[in-house]
């Protein structure tokens, strides 16, 4: 059978209220915001958004491949983030994977997200193709501020988590919906993960410098070179 779905606990990640994000005193008949609490407003702004890890992805773990098959300066780069993961995103720093197609940067990514939903924090993950064109569809929303509430719930989310960058055919259109979202998250100093087959300059070149500068300055970038390892498992498969 596959892996169940990553779901988020409904318990306090804290433990320190009883799971409603407010610790009571039973002697003074009061009730305090437990620490808890902002970690779940930041949930529940986050429910309309992309926040399931895909089927593929459910089972990764450092212990199995393809993650061991994956160069180890990255893999331990990426086990202290998780290691220090509530650390990482409550000071809004993330990762920058890029490299070569089938190199593993989707795979890394997936399992950071996988640890910080288990952690009891908000998650986004969208390729940026299907991003943009989330944003596209607020355009056709009769209400007035639903690209706006669009903009505000990725910005407040925990972790922004987006595969692909680069990989879109470039516009001033969506120069400007990429620059608005990772400004809104460099601004609130909220963590961001992209993958990218790019390399720093040529990122900037389709996407903007500023954009980029941004997410210099946001994430440790982590580069993965190598064989597609997708393509050496179809041709194992094969040959057998």
């Amino acid at each position: 059978m596959p892996p169940a779905p990553v779901t988020i606990p409904e318990t306090c990640p804290l433990r320190l209220c009883d799971g409603s994000g407010f610790v009571v005193d039973e002697l003074t008949n009061t009730a305090t915001d437990c620490d808890c609490r902002a970690q779940r407003i930041s949930r529940a702004r986050a429910r309309s958004l992309s926040g399931v890890i895909p089927r593929k992805y459910r089972g990764v773990s450092f212990d199995r491949p393809p993650v061991t098959e994956i160069a180890p300066p990255v893999t331990a780069a990426v086990r202290r983030y998780v290691a220090r993961i509530d650390e990482q995103l409550d000071g809004g720093r993330g990762l920058w994977f890029f490299g070569s197609v089938g190199t593993g940067k989707t795979t890394l990514a997936m399992l950071v997200s996988r640890h910080a939903i288990e952690a009891g924090r908000s998650v986004a993950i969208y390729s940026l193709p299907r991003l943009l064109a989330q944003i596209r569809t607020t355009f056709d929303d009769d209400r007035g501020n639903s690209y706006d509430d669009l903009l505000d719930r990725l910005a407040a989310v925990d972790l922004l988590h987006v595969d692909d960058v680069g990989a879109e055919k470039t516009s001033p259109w969506v120069l400007e919906q990429l620059y608005a979202i990772v400004n809104a998250r460099y601004e609130n100093e909220r963590s961001i993960i992209i993958t990218t087959n790019l390399e720093r300059d040529e990122l900037a070149e389709q996407i903007n410098e500023r954009t980029v500068s941004r997410l210099e300055e946001m994430c440790e970038v982590l580069p993965l070179w190598g064989a597609d390892a997708r393509q050496q498992r179809h041709e194992t498969r094969s040959a057998s």
